[in-house]
């Protein structure tokens, strides 16, 4: 299952990537926004990243205006590691070496179109783990307070 949640900035690409999952059959819960009035992205990052966090979804997708806000709040969740991404081969690395569990997107800085693209190369590139696993162990010692 799939968490997905927007401000209004994002709005419009969570809708697009609505229509994908619809389409692909993926399971998704949708945590809002529900129109393009103006509301706080970090209500929303904190819900998706809630349930990516305690394993009741496997990733999240998240949309603001740029990505970039709602990143940084979903990343103050433990065991999260959101990343902002503007093209393919970062929407690639961040699975694939980074195991990146939200993929943040930016509805004013990316098409809907995009964003569809992004997401589907998030949801089916597999993490590389070797030398890559160390590194995020890395990260999850960081978020531990423990020495590297």
């Amino acid at each position: 299952m799939i968490a997905l949640g927007a401000d209004h900035g994002g709005f419009n690409l969570k809708e697009a990537i609505k229509k994908y999952l619809d389409e692909k059959n993926i399971e998704y819960v949708d945590y809002g926004c529900y129109s393009e009035e103006s509301v706080d992205y970090a209500v929303f990052a904190k819900k998706v990243a809630d349930d990516v966090s305690n394993g009741k979804c496997e990733k999240g997708i998240l949309c603001c205006g740029t990505g970039i806000g709602i990143s940084i709040a979903a990343n103050k969740v433990k065991g999260i590691r959101a990343a902002v991404v503007t093209n393919e081969f970062c929407a690639e690395m961040t699975r694939r070496h980074n195991d990146a569990n939200i993929l943040a997107l930016g509805g004013r800085v990316i098409s809907e179109e995009e964003a569809v693209r992004f997401t589907d190369i998030f949801l089916n590139t597999e993490f590389e783990g070797g030398r890559h696993e160390r590194r995020v162990g890395q990260i999850s010692k960081i978020e531990n307070g423990e020495e590297i």
